[in-house]
């Protein structure tokens, strides 16, 4: 029989153990330089980058670090220590909202050279596999269906460097470029929208506003408490971190790709100074632990740290989709 402290001992050396795997597993990314690996890939596989290219590899690239980094998909964990974990799965499922919308706009915009044109059959997989529930992991486990997307986004970049096939297409368009860039505004307003709540505030619903003949389907209240919950504090803050990882991704692969549209536009700067501001939102967090401190208290709130660069870089994305939009 094993005695009382050789079980103590063997728990808490499990223990150890657990804790020390969810701290290698829970590392958040940093920020990479898109043309490098987009260059490196390029190589590897003896591609000829074309329009479009760094676009799909970079939603490759962030789609195959889901699954493959350090621990794999951990939001559907049903074991130690993934199920303990909460940091690292809500800033997965913030990468993957992102790139569902990116395979989205993919699918319904960049690969389509106008509304009545047909859709691409490796983009509709893609698009269709990222939006399995991040939680399912029993079959089919959320693990092998955006395995499946990444194996679908391959196909579609393989076909579209081919100079034999022309089915495949990605067009560079400020139409298209202003309707995927509408959609990230609406993220990253609701994220600043979030971030902003963790103090609490009172609003006044607006929903309205603007249109007198305006109807909603239930009445509200006029003027709404929004506060998050202080134990959702720490998952809204790096849900948020995932969000802005990859849009800062994107936005950087859409840098290269639509070189000629913002060039026209004169918006190069403008797209760099909205990346300036994302890559802030990924600034190394000292704190052992998501502050929540109230206004011009003494304690920091990082939320609303978070969310001055989040508004900040809002705006600026609404002035430059605005710029596009513009004839």
């Amino acid at each position: 029989m094993l005695g009382k402290k050789s079980i103590i001992s063997g728990v808490s050396i499990i223990t150890l153990i657990l804790w020390l795997v969810s701290i290698w597993w829970g590392w958040m990314p940093s920020a990479y330089d898109v043309k490098i690996k987009t260059t490196e890939t390029a190589q590897i596989n003896n591609h000829q980058a074309v329009s479009g290219y760094t676009t799909v590899s970079t939603l490759i690239d962030v789609t195959e670090w889901l699954i493959n980094k350090p621990g794999g998909f951990i939001a559907n964990d049903m074991t130690p220590p993934g199920i303990f974990m909460d940091n690292m799965p809500a800033f997965e499922f913030g990468v993957l909202e992102q790139s569902r919308d990116l395979a989205l706009a993919m699918r319904l915009n960049f690969s389509r050279s106008q509304s009545q044109s047909t859709g691409d059959k490796d983009l509709e997989t893609a698009q269709s596999k990222l939006n399995i529930s991040h939680k399912s992991w029993q079959l089919p486990s959320a693990e092998n269906e955006y395995s499946d997307a990444i194996k679908a986004l391959k196909r579609y970049r393989t076909r579209l460097i081919s100079t034999e096939n022309s089915d495949a297409q990605f067009y560079t368009r400020a139409d298209n470029l202003g309707a995927w860039l509408r959609d990230v505004e609406k993220r990253l307003g609701s994220i600043s929208q979030e971030l902003s709540a963790s103090v609490g505030y009172d609003r006044f619903d607006t929903a309205l506003s603007g249109d007198p003949t305006a109807k909603q389907s239930t009445a509200s209240a006029a003027e709404l408490e929004v506060k998050t919950s202080w134990w959702k504090i720490d998952d809204v803050f790096y849900e948020s971190r995932g969000s802005t990882w990859a849009i800062l991704h994107f936005l950087k692969a859409v840098e290269i790709d639509f070189a000629d549209v913002l060039e026209k536009k004169n918006a190069q700067a403008s797209l760099k100074q909205i990346i300036r501001d994302l890559e802030s939102t990924q600034d190394t967090v000292w704190s052992p632990m998501v502050l929540n401190g109230n206004g011009f208290g003494l304690l920091a709130n990082h939320s609303l740290v978070m969310a001055n660069y989040v508004s900040r870089a809002n705006a600026a994305l609404i002035d430059l989709r605005i710029l596009l939009e513009q004839g």
